[in-house]
């Protein structure tokens, strides 16, 4: 039986990413692989003090990949609780429709807003089964659903229009950063609609994606570095105030934070989660598959920490 989403939160995010960057907390794990939750405790409240735009808990830099239902259960749990309503609550679900119905349940039931649908395991499938797979998590959930389009997936104008037209579908995050096919689908979209940008390092192409009418965005540095997240957004949003600082944060912080994470496949969680630990955030290391940093980029990463610190008055 289809149920109806609140309508409350798509205007609640809508506002929320226009102050603020989207957090994607790390899920702490202890040096065995277990799940922490004290540490994740610590560590989503720290967030969540900061007043993103909103926090979406257990989705890619959260290791939604590695989580059981339990540890799943436990982090959206969590994370509601530290948020306390003043920021909306998204939680990532994903695999096939019937695992995403399971984990969107959980959702549910510990209260969270609204759910990012990652995108589905392993196989490529054609556009009426990308439509499909939505239609199938929003019949079976009361909470709004905002897709997210990479790897194998990515939707044409056609499908797009219909996951419009699915009730409950309220956004979509793209990760993709094909800017002509990403304006055509904000030219399509209905009166409301939420896009996200959602690359990797998102605020390397944040004026790109700007240009085609998608502001916001979420931050994986965020994680580690609120300071430097929260000045690049200010300074972004206020037009810079003629003071360079989006030049400066691009040139000697994020653009060698990307050539960094692109030395070893998975260094986009890794490389974040080792970054908080060197601020001394409770995160732990990652599960496999992925593996933490080496030594060498260990050091090169305190170092353009420090940078990018300095940058914002900050210190590690």
């Amino acid at each position: 039986m289809r149920v109806t989403p609140d309508p409350d939160t798509a205007r609640r995010l809508r506002d929320g990413m226009a102050r603020g960057v989207l957090s994607f907390p790390l899920t702490s794990f202890h040096d065995d692989g277990t799940l922490d939750p004290d540490g994740f405790r610590a560590h989503v409240a720290a967030q969540i003090a900061t007043a993103p735009g909103a926090v979406f808990p257990a989705c890619g830099t959260g290791e939604f990949f590695s989580l059981d239902e339990d540890e799943y259960r436990q982090v959206v749990t969590i994370t509601v609780e530290e948020a306390g309503g003043r920021v909306p609550v998204v939680a990532g679900t994903g695999y096939g429709w019937a695992q995403a119905v399971r984990f969107a349940r959980i959702a549910e039931e510990a209260g969270a807003d609204a759910l990012l649908v990652l995108p589905h395991y392993l196989v490529a499938a054609p556009q009426d089964g990308l439509v499909a797979q939505l239609e199938q998590i929003a019949a079976r959930t009361r909470l709004p659903l905002i897709a997210y389009q990479r790897g194998q997936v990515a939707f044409g104008v056609g499908a797009f229009k219909r996951i419009t037209e699915i009730p409950g579908v309220i956004g979509l995050k793209d990760g993709h950063s094909d800017l002509d096919r990403l304006q055509r689908l904000t030219l399509a979209a209905p009166e409301g609609f939420l896009f996200f940008n959602g690359a990797s390092t998102a605020e390397i192409q944040a004026r790109a994606y700007a240009t085609v009418g998608v502001p916001a965005y979420s931050s994986a540095v965020h994680a580690f570095a609120p300071e430097i997240a929260d000045a690049f957004f200010n300074a972004l949003h206020e037009g810079d105030k003629g003071d360079g600082t989006v030049e400066k944060l691009l040139r000697d912080f994020y653009v060698p934070l990307v050539e960094l994470r692109d030395r070893v496949p998975g260094y986009a969680v890794s490389l974040v989660k080792a970054a908080a630990r060197l601020r001394g955030r409770p995160v732990g290391p990652v599960r496999a598959p992925l593996t933490d940093p080496s030594d060498a980029d260990l050091a090169d990463l305190r170092g353009l920490l420090i940078t990018g610190l300095a940058l914002v008055g900050a210190a590690l």
